[in-house]
């Protein structure tokens, strides 16, 4: 059996691995114990599981439970410590996306991973989606020929889009913003897809939307003078897991999870675009808002011998439509691929990643859907190149944020 501690108990940490661990998979994994700043919340994780033993300090927990893996869910701008210390312990590290939020950070933890001999591991779930799959095999079976261009969209709309805006996300120094928390997904999907590693990135982003936009503004929803007018008013408390996570722990922290979204200490951008070129010399056109009517995201991939197109809708009048990839020839002829609706979250991808993590298998990896820490820093590096791209306002190399650890 395996043995398994958090670093971080959030809301993540419980749904998407301690629970699953605990009832799923107790023959195969245990948690060893549980660590988070917030006493609160790492009680709760212990009390919805198997009661492990809970600790305010990180290195006193790998001391006394010697996990054989530290699973990281903590705010992103602490992945990195986390995950170089369970490496410098002897532990495996099972990180959250992403993987860290700065170059420098990145080059620590594939340093640290190196000296070590440990693992890192990064969850991206989407690449086990089975319509994402899909496409991956399409593109490996050579039906598009050589890709040579990837347009991407993705658009989050103004209840989910509106809640980054809310948390500790909505700070830079916090999240890297949206083009390394969210966008770490999808700049990892165009990597696996195209089996190739982003050379070159520019880009552009502002806050068009969120921030101190409007005058009708307070500091939280449930202090707000104005939460009778405005139309994004959330009364989370009323959720009571919500509740007993945040807004019963916030005498620990002082975090608040409903922050007005018009707040000035905002500064990630919600507009977004992207522009990669690729090692092989495919290019990529991304872009990302985060205040659109309805949410979801497109994709279309055109090689020498064809295209493929891909849409998912996931919420307003279009969502739930049937999963379906248009397949054109080079001759324009269309051949379309549906793909039956999968359980389980992420599109049916978590429950088959939480399999690979904690089933006790070795299980084949034909498509390689595990990804390491060379595939978490290649999505990362792209939305911080971005980043720095969007403050000089010139196009960044990967190979120089990478230098200090080539």
């Amino acid at each position: 059996m395996k043995t398994f501690a958090f670093a971080g108990a959030s809301g993540r940490a419980i749904s998407m691995y301690a629970l699953p661990i605990a009832q799923r998979f107790a023959d195969t994994a245990r948690i060893a114990g549980v660590f988070d700043i917030n006493p609160h919340r790492a009680g709760l994780l212990s009390e919805h599981t198997t009661q492990p033993p809970v600790f305010d300090d990180f290195d006193a927990m790998l001391r006394e439970t010697r996990p054989d893996c530290v699973i990281v869910t903590t705010v992103d701008r602490y992945h990195h410590d986390y995950i170089i210390h369970a490496l410098e312990a002897g532990c495996d590290a099972i990180t959250e996306k992403p993987m860290t939020i700065d170059d420098e950070k990145c080059r620590a933890i594939l340093d640290a991973e190196r000296r070590s001999g440990k693992t890192v591991t990064v969850t991206f779930n989407y690449r086990f989606m089975p319509y994402v799959t899909l496409a991956k095999e399409v593109i490996r079976s050579g039906a598009l020929g050589k890709v040579r261009n990837v347009d991407f969209e993705w658009i989050l709309d103004r209840k989910h889009g509106a809640d980054y805006f809310r948390r500790w996300h909505r700070r830079m120094e916090n999240s890297g913003g949206l083009l390394v928390h969210k966008s770490t997904h999808h700049f990892d999907l165009i990597n696996w897809w195209l089996d190739d590693e982003p050379e070159r990135v520019f880009g552009f982003g502002s806050r068009q939307f969120y921030g101190p936009t409007r005058a009708e503004r307070g500091q939280r929803c449930s202090t707000c003078d104005y939460a009778r007018t405005c139309e994004f008013f959330v009364d989370l408390a009323r959720n009571p897991e919500l509740k007993a996570l945040y807004f019963d722990a916030e005498k620990n922290d002082g975090y608040w999870r409903d922050g007005c979204v018009f707040s000035e200490e905002i500064d990630i951008y919600d507009t977004m675009s992207v522009s990669v070129r690729y090692a092989g010399g495919a290019q990529l056109a991304y872009s990302l808002v985060a205040y659109s009517p309805y949410e979801g995201w497109r994709a279309s991939i055109t090689g020498t011998g064809g295209r493929m197109e891909l849409e998912e809708i996931e919420s307003g009048p279009l969502a739930d439509q049937a999963q379906q990839i248009k397949l054109f020839d080079a001759k324009g002829n269309l051949t379309l691929r549906e793909v039956a609706a999968a359980e389980g979250g992420h599109g049916g991808g978590d429950p088959l990643l939480l399999e690979r993590l904690f089933g006790g298998k070795d299980l084949p990896d034909p498509l390689g859907h595990m990804a390491g820490s060379r595939a978490g820093a290649m999505s990362i590096l792209v939305g911080i190149g971005a980043n720095k791209a969007i403050v000089s306002g010139q196009p960044v190399t990967i190979a120089d944020m990478l230098a200090a650890s080539a």
